[in-house]
């Protein structure tokens, strides 16, 4: 189980705890968090799981595959360092703490 932080675009902040096999995504459906829409379900077939990563946690996570990093292309404003996709972020105890922050809309 980890704690993840999730940072609406206007600065409220959730903190919850995620069981460890699901998705930071799922993590954010379960827990009714605004700012994160995952119309595909986490297939990896949309961008409306995006987020910004803490700086501190970017060499943290585990490298983007082409498909996440081919979806980031239609992400709104992403950042080239800290997008990425929450659907492609499996929680394990070593995600304890990270924090991810919402963009300003989904598309």
């Amino acid at each position: 189980m980890a704690k993840i932080t999730y940072i609406e675009h206007n600065g409220t902040q959730h903190e919850v705890e995620v069981a460890n096999g699901l998705t930071v995504m799922e993590g954010a459906r379960d827990n009714n968090i605004p700012g994160i829409e995952a119309d595909c379900g986490g297939a990896c077939a949309c961008s409306t799981c995006h987020v910004y990563v803490d700086a501190a946690w970017v060499e943290k996570l585990p490298a983007k595959d082409d498909m996440e990093e081919d979806m980031l292309d239609f992400a709104y404003q992403p950042d080239a360092a800290r997008s990425r996709l929450t659907c492609q972020l499996k929680v394990t105890d070593e995600l304890n703490g990270l924090v991810v922050q919402m963009p300003e809309k989904q598309i």
